[in-house]
């Protein structure tokens, strides 16, 4: 494991707490930032000091083999009574690790410079406090320190070693961590050979059990054979190889994102909507935006201007007495700059319920994926622009073009026949008063062709034009009405266009971003957690 790689998934790390800072509860947030901070702050630090921690109970010697190491008694020893109440600190070397020290917040510090033995500079030792002190304050602590040194050995006594502290409280805890992790059976001068073997042996058990199978077991004596030469040995190997602290914050990362890992563990949606929720959507929303009374009034007005173009012109002008259908809504004009606002009724209550009930359940599509805390923030961002609904929709409505505004080109030629054949029947009304004005008269009357040899030219103009009036409106009305359901059904489309347009901005806009949000901090904690399977 290299420095670059944990870099590289610390970044990761950070790219998944970005992207999950407004969707997972603080608290699960919290161990990632708090890593990320130390992280940074541990590696700008002395990279050429390893940090290496003596844990251990009351008694178990972890204070003599502090001081055997250090060379003088600098730390203060005990059997019963708990006596490291602060953190002690031995630094080899001419190199100053005092800024790393202030960071570990370890105030007494000695240097210990050469001497016989092996070579340990840049080792900085540490006698941390008893984890099963009586002082809280010692156990507290302690408990600060394991969490960021870079090398811990437990210190275990024959008597003690089985206890449940050590193993439920802190090993199993560090199973993670077993990179960095010795574990260092002191006081084994006081067994025999056999007691040695059974003791060795059923430790390698518990710690098993606690997750650290294979880990070996070094035995230590500060009065007696071995020594402490197996324990010097394995510091000597972390403090030559410089990785201690990069393997640390590799075993944190390893921890905090195998307990993110639920929080990303199932496959992303392809989208946030299906087509099924976003047809779904889009009918309630069309139906709390009056899509079918705006379409109704698309055919009622299309019927109207094509009366008032095709009608029988001495009559037109009730057709203009009555209003536009759709002008009575200020809709049409979807030219407009700003469309000013419809006169649509609010969305009845059951409309309003209907679109309450489709968001809901189009969250429920979109999240049911998901594990928990993104199923909440689904819901939060498909509900999130609920209260702009209603004005969103009514400028959909507004800017929609419905397709009547343009008048029809063969409304303009029935029109000029209806002018035509009105004109026909106003000529012939015309010579019959001039006809009937000159018998009055007593004048000679004029010149009447025949039709047909029997039906008078002004008459056959009048009934000619008024029964063609006639037999033209007839024949339009039909063709009027296909006309206006076809452009019903236009308007209809475009309308649930413009709704689903609306769907898009404000409801599925939040929840592929909730998506999105989802699918990159699951590629980030993947990368972040790709050390962890070694």
């Amino acid at each position: 494991m290299s420095a670059p790689t944990v870099v590289e998934r610390m970044a990761a790390l950070e790219r998944f707490t970005a992207a999950t800072a407004d969707r997972l509860p603080e608290r699960d947030l919290a161990p990632a930032r708090a890593l990320i901070g130390r992280a940074g702050e541990r590696l700008a630090l002395s990279q050429l000091h390893t940090v290496v921690a003596l844990a251990g109970a009351t008694g178990t010697g972890k204070s003599s083999i502090f001081n055997a190491l250090a060379g003088v008694p600098l730390s203060q020893t005990g059997v019963r009574r708990p006596t490291t109440g602060e953190a002690h600190a031995c630094v080899w070397g001419p190199d100053s690790a005092d800024p790393l020290l202030d960071w570990l917040g370890v105030d007494r510090r000695y240097t210990r410079d050469g001497g016989t033995g092996p070579d340990l500079s840049g080792l900085v030792l540490l006698d941390l406090p008893d984890y099963d002190s009586v002082q809280s304050a010692h156990r507290a602590e302690a408990d600060r320190l394991l969490s960021v040194v870079d090398l811990i050995v437990w210190v275990l006594h024959p008597q003690k070693y089985a206890d449940k502290i050590v193993h439920a409280g802190y090993l199993a805890q560090f199973h993670r961590h077993r990179d960095i992790t010795v574990v260092a059976l002191n006081a084994v001068d006081l067994l025999s050979g056999p007691d040695l073997a059974d003791c060795t042996t059923d430790l390698r058990r518990l710690l098993a059990a606690d997750g650290l199978d294979g880990l070996p077991v070094l035995t230590t004596s500060t009065v007696g054979p071995p020594g402490l030469d197996p324990l010097v040995e394995a510091i000597r190997q972390a403090v030559v190889a410089r990785q201690a602290a990069v393997r640390r914050l590799a075993a944190d990362l390893d921890g905090v994102t195998a307990a993110l890992a639920p929080t990303v563990a199932a496959e992303p949606p392809k989208a946030a909507l299906d087509g099924e929720a976003s047809r779904a959507l889009t009918a309630a929303l069309s139906q709390a935006a009056a899509v079918p009374t705006v379409a109704a009034a698309v055919e009622a007005a299309y019927v109207h201007r094509a009366r008032k173009m095709t009608g029988w012109p001495l009559l037109r002008w009730i057709r203009r007495t009555r209003p536009d259908p759709l002008e009575r809504l200020h809709l049409g004009d979807h030219r407009a700059a700003v469309p000013a606002a419809t006169s649509l009724a609010p969305a009845s209550p059951a409309a309003t319920a209907a679109v309450t009930k489709a968001l809901r359940e189009a969250a429920d599509r979109a999240s049911a994926p998901l594990p928990a805390p993104w199923q909440d923030a689904m819901l939060a961002a498909v509900r999130a622009h609920r209260d702009e609904l209603p004005d969103a929709l009514d400028r959909a409505v507004a800017q929609t073009d419905l397709g009547v505004a343009r008048k029809r080109w063969w409304w303009r030629a029935v029109g000029l026949l209806q002018w035509l054949v009105t004109a026909a029947a106003l000529i012939g009304l015309l010579w019959l008063g001039v006809r009937l004005g000159l018998q009055a008269l007593a004048l000679p009357p004029l010149r009447t062709p025949m039709v047909d040899g029997w039906l008078p030219m002004p008459t056959a103009l009048l009934a000619g034009g008024l029964l063609a009036g006639l037999l033209i409106a007839v024949l339009v009305r039909p063709v009027v009405r296909l006309a206006a359901r076809a452009r019903r059904r236009r308007a209809t489309k475009r309308l649930r266009s413009s709704v689903q347009g609306v769907v898009k901005q404000l409801v599925e806009a939040p929840a592929s971003a909730v998506l999105a949000d989802y699918t990159d901090a699951r590629t980030a904690l993947r990368e972040a957690a790709g050390g962890a399977r070694r």
